[in-house]
């Protein structure tokens, strides 16, 4: 593989900039998913092989107001579990804190 094709397949790591936006939006955002399991569980399958750290976020949104309502299914605590865990990777990086402190700041701006 040649550096320049590099580009389209490797993504480079979030500034710090991009983290507070990602903050941000992850705080603002009001989207809406299915009632039904198994479409939702798809959308956020969908979302979370997009490798995009927005889709990550609005995916660990949604499941967290499905969580504080307490109607989480299998596929919900799996893609929660895994949104979060790739945000706060993502974050960790940009921001210069540990994943769990990225996690905490994480979990706040959802709410």
């Amino acid at each position: 593989m040649r550096e320049s094709e590099l580009e389209d397949i490797i993504r480079k790591p979030m500034s710090l900039k991009e983290a507070q936006k990602l903050l941000v939006h992850l705080h603002n955002w009001k989207g809406t998913v299915s009632e039904q399991w198994k479409p939702r569980a798809t959308a956020h399958q969908h979302k979370m092989d997009s490798g995009e750290p927005l889709h990550y976020a609005e995916v660990y949104k949604n499941l967290r107001v499905r969580q504080q309502e307490g109607t989480l299914s299998a596929a919900d605590r799996k893609h929660l579990s895994h949104s979060g865990e790739l945000l706060a990777e993502e974050l960790a990086n940009a921001l210069g804190k540990t994943p769990s402190e990225a996690l905490e700041q994480i979990s706040l701006a959802a709410q």
